[in-house]
């Protein structure tokens, strides 16, 4: 595989999908919302070290094999690609992706995680007859009941990927780490992709901020979210109004880590 291979990671509702929409603009550029490499990658990893067979591999072929899923998932895009592959997940393979990609860096797409909640509220709100995957298509929960759904930090969608991202901010693999804030992104967005191509070592590109295409409706219709994953054409802020009770709006606000400076000890980049 002759692509050079990044990741793109962070918390849910934060522009991750927005993001790619637009580094998909670049000819040279490949990238998508959540791929299911990094799940393949976990569970072959799983295998080559203690499945009934692990005896047979060494590092060297467990790279060589995990490896190998990137080259057949991507072997359709052209040779000298730069592939971005999205996945939750990665902040919590930091290290494996490190040892298979040494050049690799993870964008991390980060949002107040007060208004993720509310983002995700808000898509149900507007699907009233619709039963989410992400709540085990469980009828009739509280807000207060799906918020700690959202928070678990085992298996939450929010709560699982905040955490990854702090192990990832602490550990030893912060250096590859590029962290994207959502509010950024759409109120400065030619900025934010000048930095983020500067991050890269990349050429600068000029993107079209007025025409941004991305939906996935097969995709969102499965996850009963219908227009989760659809990018608006003009990238914008939007002021609007939570619709999250207050005091679980309160809550979060002090979950936002990469907002204090004291607590960026290992340097990470934030553009």
């Amino acid at each position: 595989m002759t692509h050079t291979v990044h990741a793109i990671s962070g918390l849910p509702r934060a522009g991750s999908t927005l993001l790619s929409a637009l580094l998909r603009q670049n000819p040279r550029f490949y990238a998508s919302m959540t791929s299911p490499v990094a799940m393949l990658c976990g569970t072959l990893h799983q295998k080559m070290v203690g499945g009934e067979f692990g005896v047979f591999f060494d590092d060297d072929r467990r790279a060589a094999m995990l490896r190998g899923v990137f080259k057949s998932y991507y072997a359709d895009v052209p040779a000298g690609s730069i592939v971005f592959d999205t996945n939750r997940t990665w902040t919590g393979r930091a290290s494996v992706l490190g040892e298979l990609y040494p050049d690799s860096r993870i964008i991390c797409c980060v949002r107040d995680v007060s208004w993720i909640i509310d983002s995700i509220e808000h898509m149900l709100n507007k699907n009233p007859l619709q039963l989410s995957r992400v709540f085990n298509f469980q009828p009739g929960a509280s807000v207060y009941a799906r918020v700690e759904t959202l928070m678990n930090s085992d298996s939450g969608l929010i709560g699982l990927a905040w955490s990854t991202l702090r192990e990832a901010w602490f550990g030893s693999q912060a250096h590859r780490l590029i962290v994207v804030p959502y509010d950024h992104l759409v109120n400065a967005p030619e900025r934010t992709l000048s930095r983020l191509y500067e991050a890269l070592g990349e050429a600068p590109f000029a993107h079209d901020f007025e025409n941004v295409v991305y939906d996935e409706p097969d995709y969102d219709a499965l996850l009963g979210m219908p227009g989760l994953h659809k990018v608006r054409e003009r990238v914008e802020y939007r002021e609007r109004k939570t619709c999250l009770p207050p005091d679980i709006f309160a809550k979060y606000t002090s979950a936002n880590f990469w907002t204090k400076p004291e607590l960026n000890t290992k340097g990470v980049r934030i553009i």
